[in-house]
């Protein structure tokens, strides 16, 4: 017999057990699951690929690298992707830490645009993060922590206009 011959044979042979397989774990589904069960898992995969839907519209970037490691991909990438999968959890609240460092200034801005969409969207944000004027423009309320310590609280507005909070934090000075 042809090498050939022995290799289509052992591809036949390979394609009727994976067949068999499939036949089986299908047959052991139906016997174990009622209907019911089948049809609420058929609605969380679909809820599940609306949620990826949902992810790649706010991350487009991630779409496009779907078959991409996830250890491979830049900083920001890596950032969306570690939102995104926190995102499809669907949180009522979403903790941010430090989303935007090591980024490049263009995908600061990017990120940030994008936690504002998903704060817009309902979910709650609660952001730590250095970068005091992206913060602070977005936030709802802030608190300025020094050595682990509250030092002040207030609506966002109020602590970006803060004289003091302008010239310790966001390096502007007084107005």
């Amino acid at each position: 017999m042809t090498n050939r011959k022995l290799f289509e044979e052992a591809i036949a042979d390979a394609k009727s057990v994976r067949d068999a397989a499939v036949a089986n774990a299908k047959a052991a589904l139906e016997e174990t699951f009622t209907p019911k069960i089948m049809s609420m898992l058929a609605n969380k995969l679909n809820e599940m690929d609306e949620d990826l839907d949902k992810c790649f519209q706010l991350f487009p970037r991630l779409k496009e690298r779907v078959g991409q490691a996830g250890g491979t991909l830049s900083g920001g990438e890596q950032q969306m992707l570690a939102i995104g999968r926190a995102l499809m959890a669907r949180p009522k609240v979403l903790l941010l830490d430090e989303p935007s460092m090591g980024l490049a200034p263009m995908m600061i801005q990017n990120i940030f645009n994008i936690i504002t969409e998903i704060n817009k969207a309902g979910t709650t944000i609660l952001l730590v993060e250095q970068n005091a004027q992206q913060a602070l423009q977005r936030a709802h309320r802030a608190y300025v922590l020094e050595t682990g310590k509250v030092v002040k609280e207030a609506k966002a507005s109020d602590l970006l206009n803060d004289p003091a909070v302008r010239e310790a934090y966001l390096g502007t000075g007084a107005h």
